[in-house]
């Protein structure tokens, strides 16, 4: 489910839970375990990376979907631990996205300082919206820190995914590279930065947060997230999609 792979002083977290590498409890539970062992054995930098083809694709709707209202604010939960954790990290976390990224795999991403994409036909965005779902308010403050207010409004209010080529120019992600150079350029951009005075560059790094930190450690997302997850026009949009993924497989 996560594989843990140590390069000296970086370890990367590399998602593999095939097909798509779909947010479950496990998953986030996975990671964050990851994430605290990997800093409490002296990690100066962390990658957070998926498989060839495909970062993650979101949470595990057809998983979720007919579990229980405590289940699902514990799953919300995690979700928002997770990106809390990534986003005030003590040392800086860089996104491979070797593949697509959309929906829970943009949020994964928008939490780590840097990101790395590759180029070629894969797709991000904060689809939400498509499935039933209004954006967090923790993570819309986190995409308008990316790209701006207005353009975060006008694409998070359609629910729009995007190429990583439009990524890069509104700054979603900040490098492309060939598919197969992904994980290496992450691994070379983090050595670069632990090239630096470590102090003044972590410092920095996270001065440059603190107007995040009040959001992301005072919403209420989780409790406002689970309720719209419940609601009739959120479990008939989750429904649907489930079906739709349903008669693709079969077909």
């Amino acid at each position: 489910m996560l594989d843990v792979l140590s390069h000296g002083d970086i370890i990367e977290l590399r998602m593999n839970r095939p097909p798509a590498n779909a947010l479950n409890h496990e998953m986030l539970e996975a990671i964050l375990a990851a994430y605290a062992e990997a800093l409490q054995a002296g990690a100066q930098g962390l990658i957070l990376s998926g498989q060839p083809g495909m970062f993650c694709a979101g949470i595990d709707v057809p998983e979720l979907l007919g579990q229980s209202r405590g289940d699902i604010h514990r799953f919300w939960s995690l979700l928002f631990q997770t990106g809390k954790s990534l986003a005030t990290c003590p040392v800086p976390v860089v996104a491979a996205l070797a593949g697509h990224s959309p929906a829970g795999g943009a949020v994964l991403a928008a939490h780590c300082d840097y990101r790395i994409a590759a180029a070629g036909p894969f797709k991000i965005g904060f689809n939400e919206v498509q499935v039933g779902l209004p954006l967090p308010s923790s993570i819309m403050c986190i995409f308008m820190d990316l790209v701006g207010t207005r353009q975060a409004r006008q694409i998070g209010m359609q629910g729009q995914l995007m190429l990583m080529d439009r990524a890069l120019e509104i700054g979603l992600v900040d490098e492309l590279v060939a598919p197969e150079m992904v994980e290496g350029r992450a691994l070379e951009y983090l050595q670069g930065l632990l090239a630096m005075p470590t102090m003044a560059m972590n410092t920095t790094r996270l001065v440059g947060k603190e107007h995040l930190i009040p959001v992301l450690e005072e919403s209420d997302d989780v409790d406002r997230t689970t309720a719209a997850w419940f609601s009739d026009e959120t479990q008939a949009a989750m429904q649907l999609l489930v079906d739709n993924l349903q008669k693709n497989k079969s077909d």
